[in-house]
């Protein structure tokens, strides 16, 4: 039997003990060629292996399971983690509260995102999808008048677009977004208060399925770049009010 001592796992210049750990594990998934759902071997497997103690790979574990990027449970093995936009969620919301980025940031840096998705709907969309889009504006035109069910309609339109494209990065990129537009759709919203302001808004939604609904992906891109140009411009104009107060 070797009497070889496993060597100690050191962290890199200026990092942590559990950081190392952390990427010791997200190095072992890669080197694997492990897939969302296939097994990890435990914390102990890992603080014999990397000889750290049991409390360094706890920490390294907790941290990884926050991030989404394994799967922990009670009375069985770690798996690797799904991609979840739940992770970016958390980190806009943190960079908002913080004033670190603003709202009409995160609209713009959508409206890019968006227009694509729309083209890629309007390219891959399956007629199912299709219909789901356009009744969920056809949904905001029956609830103009009632903003909470306006702004659910609103996000769950947002939410299907990204679906249709069939694209996994941006449909949980656009799903990040979901906490924010919460606060940001009524907000755009809340500047339209004629009724022929809400029929603008709903016609340049309804613009957007129409075009999907046509696999028409340059006039979808067009239309959700219009839909943006009047949003940001609302929630701008709301900012200063407030900021005016």
């Amino acid at each position: 039997m070797s009497n070889t001592a496993i060597p100690t796992l050191q962290p890199a210049e200026g990092g942590t003990l559990v950081q190392a750990a952390i990427n010791a594990v997200t190095n072992h998934i890669r080197s694997n060629g492990l897939r969302v759902g296939d097994s990890l071997p435990g914390e102990g497997h890992f603080a014999d292996t990397l000889g750290v103690s049991r409390a360094v790979m706890r920490e390294a574990f907790g941290a990884l399971a926050a991030l989404k990027l394994i799967d922990v449970g009670n009375g069985r093995r770690p798996r690797v983690g799904a991609l979840d936009g739940s992770v970016i969620a958390t980190s806009l919301q943190h960079a908002i509260s913080t004033a670190q980025i603003t709202v009409p940031d995160i609209w713009d840096v959508r409206r890019t995102i968006e227009q694509r998705t729309a083209a890629l709907a309007a390219e891959s969309r399956t007629d199912e999808e299709a219909a789901r889009i356009v009744e969920l504006a056809e949904a905001m035109a029956a609830d103009k008048d009632d903003l909470a069910k306006r702004t659910e309609h609103d996000i769950a339109f947002h939410n299907a677009i990204a679906a249709a494209s069939h694209n996994v990065l941006f449909i949980q990129i656009v799903a990040s977004f979901a906490p924010l537009m919460e606060v940001a759709v009524p907000t755009a919203w809340s500047t339209r208060i004629a009724q022929s302001q809400k029929q603008v808004m709903i016609d340049r939604h309804r613009a957007v399925a129409a075009a999907i609904l046509a696999r028409d992906a340059e006039a979808a891109a067009k239309a959700m770049a219009f839909h943006f140009d009047d949003a940001i411009g609302d929630l701008l104009k709301a900012e200063a009010s407030f900021d005016a107060r």
